[in-house]
Parts: C-alpha cells; sequence; structure tokens
C-alpha cells in the first residue's frame, strides 16, 4: 500500500488521477443537507477534493463551510466555481490536526481513503471537532475491506461497532439514492455527538 500522505494525494490531484470524483454534489449528500441543514451551520468537509457539496453549500448562502484536504491542487474547482468562497476557509492541513467546531461533519469519500489502521482516530477526531449535539453524516464504501485500496470498504456491522464508541447513530442503512456506479455498495450515516463526554 502507498503511504498515503500530503504528497501522494497531491500526486493524484496533479495527474488528474481521481476516479472517486463524480463531478458534481453527491445527490444523497444534497437530499441530507436539504432535509437537515441551514445556512447558519458551520459544516466541515474533510478530504474535500474538489469539493462540489460545498460549491453547492456556497450556492446555496452558507457561509460557514469549511473544507479541509491535504492536497492544495483540490482546491482548484471549488476557488473557480466560487472565487468568493472564504480563503480562510479552505484549510490545507492535515484532518487529524485540526481544531475548530462544527455543527455539522459532511463525509464523502473521506474515510475510505485513510489508512484503515486510523479509523479509530477518525471517529475520536469526528467527535473532537463536533460541538455537543453536532452530527457526522455521508457515505460509506461496503465493498470488502480487505480488497485493496484506496479507496477502502468495511462491513456495516464493523462501522456501527465503531461508532457507537463515541456517538449515538441515528441512521446507517444502505442509501437509498446512490449514484449508479456505487448503487447498492454504499451506506448512508447519520450519529450525533453525545451532549456529555468526548
Amino acid at each position: 500500500m502507498p503511504t498515503l500522505d500530503a504528497n501522494y494525494w497531491e500526486g493524484r490531484y496533479h495527474d488528474h488521477n481521481t476516479p472517486w470524483d463524480i463531478g458534481y454534489p453527491s445527490p444523497p449528500l444534497v437530499r441530507y443537507l436539504q432535509q437537515h441543514t441551514k445556512p447558519a451551520d458551520r459544516i466541515l468537509i474533510p478530504g474535500a477534493g474538489h469539493a462540489y457539496e460545498a460549491v453547492w453549500l456556497h450556492q446555496q448562502g452558507y457561509r460557514n463551510v469549511f473544507v479541509c484536504d491535504w492536497a492544495p491542487s483540490a482546491f482548484e474547482i471549488l476557488e473557480a466555481k466560487a472565487p468568493d468562497f472564504p480563503k480562510a476557509q479552505l484549510l490545507v492541513e492535515d484532518f487529524f490536526a485540526l481544531d475548530l467546531e462544527v455543527d455539522l461533519i459532511l463525509e464523502q469519500t473521506f474515510f475510505c481513503a485513510i489508512d484503515p489502521g486510523r479509523r479509530e482516530d477518525y471517529a475520536r477526531q469526528t467527535c473532537k471537532l463536533l460541538k455537543p449535539g453536532g452530527k457526522l453524516a455521508g457515505l460509506l464504501f461496503t465493498h470488502p475491506l480487505e480488497r485493496g485500496g484506496p479507496p477502502f470498504g468495511g462491513r456495516e456491522a464493523d462501522y456501527r461497532s465503531l461508532f457507537e464508541k463515541y456517538f449515538d447513530v441515528l441512521q446507517l442503512a444502505p442509501a437509498a439514492d446512490s449514484i449508479k456506479p456505487r448503487a447498492g455498495n454504499e451506506v448512508f450515516l447519520e450519529v450525533q455527538r453525545r451532549s456529555q463526554g468526548r
């Protein structure tokens, strides 16, 4: 497995080797955002890549959206499509070193891109970044973890076991409106940080 560091991901974007990029906001995420968020919410999209969801949110009047990616080249499309997106909210940083507080973390092909050995770190860090009552929501792949990656998959039962340590699980079920190439291979996750403890 390659070393999944900043240089690796910058190289992938520089070479336009981004097969996970669907070119538009993910329909399940847009549906969720329309139903569960408001423009004043502070939203973080980690491993945001070309950040189509951030562009969509910006176009809907959301001004407290933060995007994080190791690869500076990843933000070129966002900056072209939303030139007035606040530069201070473009975080070219290591997600695991972030220090901010948000209402929602939106998961879209980031969890599947990290070394599976860091999944516990991911759950702990998302919990740390969310305010009490804040939520983590998004899509996780369900192809076998044994298949080489990235992207790395996993089992719904293992996801539940991981996130239940830190969150109340509100939903974890097959995604009803995945894009066609991913239909049947994604679950939609929504978990809420407990009001007490981290």
